[in-house]
């Protein structure tokens, strides 16, 4: 099926993207601090609640801006489906290190992400990455090792096993949303925004259904509530960064990302009396340092490729 052709994008609008890209981080962030309330869970479970009840503010959006009609046009449900299985195996897993990890350090592990998105840009797109970006990506990854390092003390004859696991657990899991993302760069060659993000929040409700057999766990009231508030919040943080990037250029809102450094930090504290350690504070400057670097040098080199475009003269 092939839908009409999506409307024209709105003016830049560079404060409003921001606010946009602030207000999804901070849509994000309590969609994690409700899956920490509700404590240690399934993880198909988990990932059940935060798919489905997402869908409700996805589709009050929709249907707001006249999108819900449009958005299930696709010639390319397949390729749906595989990124709705990377993502909902990159959410399982970090929600299993989220609730087994000081919320600090899961939300810097994390961002091993974009750095990883590089390198499998590079493999699988055939992105040509230069020596600069490399030495980011190598330097960030340096500093998640420091973050995540301390509670590897397992290996070695001691430490929490379930940091330990979290820790491994929230690696693999970025490494699994860098796929996801290369996924959904392939898609947005023929598919609109709004139809990626119904078809995943579908598909991953759908599959985290299959995970009923292996035991889901009775819920209190309390996290009945925290799980729906976080699917809720998940839906809505998708949403404001969807517009955030219609109103200003990644280049420019994309560093606002590391707000949820100090976010995290401020919430673990004052929710959990998880206090950031060293390494996670060293380790986390590094990444997001690396991070934000990556994201200058493609600034870069896109005004550069700007500037190397011939320019046509005007006929008449």
């Amino acid at each position: 099926m092939t839908g009409p052709a999506a409307s024209p994008a709105p003016e830049q609008n560079p404060l409003l993207g921001i606010a946009l890209k602030v207000a999804s981080v901070c849509a994000f962030m309590a969609m994690a601090t409700a899956i920490k309330i509700a404590g240690q869970l399934p993880p198909g479970q988990i990932v059940f609640f935060r798919s489905f009840f997402a869908i409700l503010p996805i589709v009050a959006y929709l249907l707001v801006t006249r999108q819900f009609t449009d958005a299930w046009y696709t010639d390319r449900p397949l390729s749906h489906v595989l990124r709705g299985l990377v993502g909902v195996s990159a959410m399982g897993l970090g929600f299993f290190g989220l609730t087994r990890l000081p919320l600090p350090d899961a939300i810097a592990i994390g961002y091993a992400r974009p750095l990883l998105t590089v390198v499998l840009g590079a493999l699988i797109l055939g992105e040509v990455v230069r020596r600069y970006r490399w030495s980011a990506v190598i330097i960030g990854l340096v500093g998640v090792m420091i973050i995540s390092w301390p509670n590897q003390q397992l290996l070695r004859g001691g430490g929490d096993a379930g940091q330990a696991a979290g820790a491994l657990a929230t690696f693999l899991s970025a490494c699994l949303a860098a796929f996801a993302f290369v996924l959904v760069r392939r898609l947005v060659d023929t598919e609109k925004t709004a139809t990626i993000v119904l078809y995943f929040s579908i598909t991953a409700s759908v599959l985290a259904l299959f995970s009923i057999p292996f035991g889901w766990s009775a819920l209190t009231a309390v996290q009945t509530s925290a799980l729906v508030a976080a699917g809720f919040c998940g839906g809505l943080g998708q949403i404001l960064l969807t517009q955030s990037y219609r109103y200003a250029e990644t280049s420019t809102i994309a560093p606002f990302e590391y707000t949820s450094v100090v976010l995290s930090i401020v919430i673990g504290i004052a929710l959990f009396a998880e206090y950031p350690t060293a390494a996670t504070l060293v380790g986390s400057a590094i990444v997001v340092a690396s991070g934000i670097f990556i994201i200058y040098r493609e600034h870069r080199l896109g005004l550069e490729r700007g500037k190397a475009r011939p320019v046509t003269p005007p006929h008449g």
